[in-house]
């Protein structure tokens, strides 16, 4: 068979950092293997699957083709080297969490740090930083086999089980030197739509994607997380919610200012989802440790504040 299931890793990984270098680095691999894996599967197949003319590697219509229906192979792949390894030893091959950007990843560092000084049998970690619908969007498509941060109504296929981790509630800020710092409160829509809102950017590639904060005929800045978000409102660049998380210590600090702008964006209740069809002693050790994990639920607001019970959905 000419084509194999590393080239079309190497093809997902160009696709994915947009150069043959970028790809080398997802990989750990030289420019120079990227490169040769490539010219190897152009030379076999008698077809160019990227056009290297411009700055970035762009894929071919042939290569496109090849991909798409090649990542399906990939996951297949992945979930027989998975269930195979699941039913010798009881453990996953790999663990994929998709976490979302209010969350952040950085958070999971001492709880990697005691799973890896236990007696783990999983090899492979991949931990995604996904936004809004990004970590269902991981989950449904088999990016991902446990989520931090679902928000909204589940798939229903493939079946997952989750249990509720607390809410998130969001402030809207402007910078301290900001034009609508110092105007009466309720700021109207009116005025709202004089100034240019920043947003983040939905990463979810197969659910609809998902946006609010912003309105009809307003100037939108969409920027790629959380931090850059922050970021963009407190250089004065727009406006918008914040998580209270995230926004309460440039308010306290001085350099972020709360309004009133008469309408209130919902919390969103955080999840701990997982798919039922990767579970694993990895998986269940990540699910039981972070659902009590400290320093995401300092975070949140407690369940109980909002009268929302705590339940563990295992169907």
């Amino acid at each position: 068979m000419k084509l194999t299931l590393d080239a079309l890793r190497v093809m997902d990984a160009i696709d994915q950092a947009g150069s043959f270098a970028g790809a080398g680095d997802l990989l750990f691999r030289v420019p120079s293997a990227i490169t040769y894996s490539v010219r190897k599967l152009e030379e076999d197949l008698g077809v160019a699957v990227f056009d290297r003319s411009g700055r970035k590697a762009v894929l071919t219509a042939a290569g496109r083709e090849m991909l798409e229906r090649g990542r399906r192979l990939l996951i297949e792949a992945e979930d027989l080297e998975d269930r195979v390894r699941r039913m010798a030893t009881g453990w996953e091959s790999e663990v994929r969490i998709a976490v979302d950007d209010i969350i952040g990843v950085s958070r999971l560092m001492p709880l990697l740090s005691t799973f890896y000084e236990g007696a783990c049998e999983t090899p492979r970690i991949r931990l995604l930083t996904e936004v809004y619908g990004g970590p269902t969007d991981a989950l449904a498509a088999g990016r991902a086999d446990l989520a931090i941060g679902v928000t909204g109504e589940l798939p229903q296929e493939p079946a997952m089980r989750s249990t509720t981790l607390g809410w998130v509630r969001f402030l809207f800020c402007v910078a301290a030197d900001h034009p609508l710092a110092a105007h009466p409160e309720p700021i109207t829509a009116d005025v709202l739509r004089q100034h240019r809102a920043v947003v983040v950017s939905d990463t979810s590639r197969t659910l609809p994607r998902r946006s609010s904060g912003f309105l009809p005929e307003q100037d939108v800045l969409s920027v790629p997380s959380v931090s850059a978000k922050l970021a963009a409102q407190l250089g004065g660049l727009g406006v918008g919610f914040l998580p209270s998380c995230v926004a309460a210590p440039e308010i306290a600090a001085g350099r972020l200012v709360a309004r009133d702008v008469g309408i209130q964006r919902e919390p969103a209740l955080f999840k701990l989802v997982w798919r039922a069809d990767r579970e694993g002693r990895a998986m269940d050790w990540f699910v039981r440790t972070l659902s009590s994990y400290e320093p995401i639920l300092a975070l949140l607001d407690p369940l109980s504040a909002a009268g929302e019970s705590d339940t563990d959905s295992r169907e």
